[in-house]
C-alpha cells in the first residue's frame, strides 16, 4: 500500500526544488544575457548596458566575426585537432602513469612519484620552456607545440592513481596474472574499462583546457593556417579594441562604434557551443567520476 509522504518530508522537498530552482535561474541568467547581448547593437549596450532582452537588435558581432569564414573554420579545424589528439593521448599517458605509479610490484614507484610530485611545487618558468620548445625541440609553427605543453597533468595522475588503488581489487588483477594476462593486457582489458567514469571525468576537463588555450599559440605559433580558435578570436578582439581607441581621438569618426562589447558575446558563444554539445554525452561518467571515493560501502 502507498505511504503518503510526512509533512516534513513535502516540507524539505519543497524547500529542495525551490533552492535547486533559483540556483537554475541564477546559472541561466549569465547565459541569457551573453545571448542577449550578442544580438545586441554595441550602441545600445553602452547606453543601456545588458539585458535580457536586446534594445536594438543587431548581428553586427556576428557579421564582424564571420567576416572571414575561411579563417574561422580553419581555426575551427585546428582546434578540433589539438582538442581530440591532445585529450586522447593525455588520457593514454595519465592512465598508463597512474596504473604504473600504483602497482606495488614497481620497485621504484617512490621515486618516480616525487618527480611528478616535484614539479606541482616548482618549475623552471616560462622562459626555459619556451627554450625548450623552440630551440632543442624545434616546435615553432608545429602542432606538436599545441599539444605537448597540456599533454600531462600531474593532478589528474594522482586522482587517477586514487581512484585505480580504490575501486579496483588487487586480487583481480592477481588473478589475470595468474591466468596469464601480462601488464599491458591488464591494462586495456581490465583497467581502462573498469575506469570509464575517470577517465571521462579527466577527458572533460583535458578536452576543456585544449579548446580554452590560446596562451601557447601566442608563444608558439605564428603562421595563419595553425591558429587556433581562441587565439584567432583573441587577437579579433584587440585590433577591434585598437581600432575603438583610434576613433574615439578622430572627431568625424565618432559616429563609427565598432562592437567591442558585442563581439565579446558573440566570441563567448562561438566558443562554447561544441563544449555544451559535447557535455551531455559524457554527463552521466562525469557524475560518477566526480563521485568514485565519495561513498565507502
Amino acid at each position: 500500500m502507498h505511504q503518503k509522504p510526512s509533512k516534513d518530508r513535502i516540507l524539505f522537498s519543497v524547500i529542495a526544488y525551490g533552492f535547486l530552482a533559483i540556483f537554475t535561474v541564477c546559472c541561466a541568467l549569465p547565459f541569457l544575457f551573453v545571448i542577449s547581448g550578442a544580438f545586441s547593437s554595441e550602441q545600445s549596450i553602452l547606453e543601456h548596458g545588458y539585458s535580457l532582452i536586446p534594445h536594438a537588435f543587431s548581428t553586427a558581432a556576428f557579421q564582424t566575426l564571420l567576416a572571414a569564414p575561411g579563417d574561422i573554420l580553419n581555426a575551427y579545424g585546428i582546434t578540433i585537432l589539438i582538442t581530440v589528439a591532445g585529450t586522447a593521448l593525455g588520457i593514454i599517458i595519465t592512465s598508463m602513469a597512474a596504473y604504473v605509479l600504483q602497482r606495488k610490484c614497481f620497485p621504484h614507484r617512490n621515486v618516480i612519484s616525487f618527480f611528478f610530485y616535484f614539479t606541482t611545487i616548482f618549475e623552471g618558468g616560462i622562459v626555459p620552456k619556451y627554450i625548450l620548445m623552440i630551440r632543442y625541440l624545434g616546435m615553432k609553427n608545429n602542432l606538436l607545440a599545441l599539444i605537448l605543453p597540456l599533454l600531462i597533468n600531474v593532478f589528474y595522475i594522482i586522482i587517477m592513481r586514487s581512484t585505480i588503488s580504490s575501486t579496483i581489487p588487487d586480487s583481480l588483477i592477481e588473478s589475470a596474472e595468474i591466468d596469464g594476462a601480462g601488464e599491458f593486457r591488464i591494462f586495456w582489458t581490465i583497467i581502462m574499462p573498469l575506469s570509464k567514469p575517470i577517465l571521462a571525468t579527466i577527458g572533460l576537463f583535458m578536452a576543456l583546457e585544449y579548446w580554452n588555450d590560446w596562451f601557447n599559440a601566442m608563444l608558439y605559433v605564428d603562421k595563419k593556417a595553425l591558429i587556433p580558435l581562441q587565439y584567432y578570436l583573441y587577437k579579433m578582439l584587440s585590433q577591434i579594441t585598437m581600432l575603438r581607441q583610434l576613433v574615439s581621438r578622430v572627431p568625424q569618426l565618432t559616429s563609427v562604434t565598432p562592437p567591442e562589447e558585442s563581439f565579446k558575446m558573440a566570441m563567448t558563444l562561438v566558443t562554447i557551443g561544441p563544449i555544451l554539445i559535447l557535455y551531455p554525452f559524457v554527463q552521466k561518467y562525469f557524475v560518477s567520476g566526480i563521485m568514485v571515493g565519495a561513498v565507502k560501502g
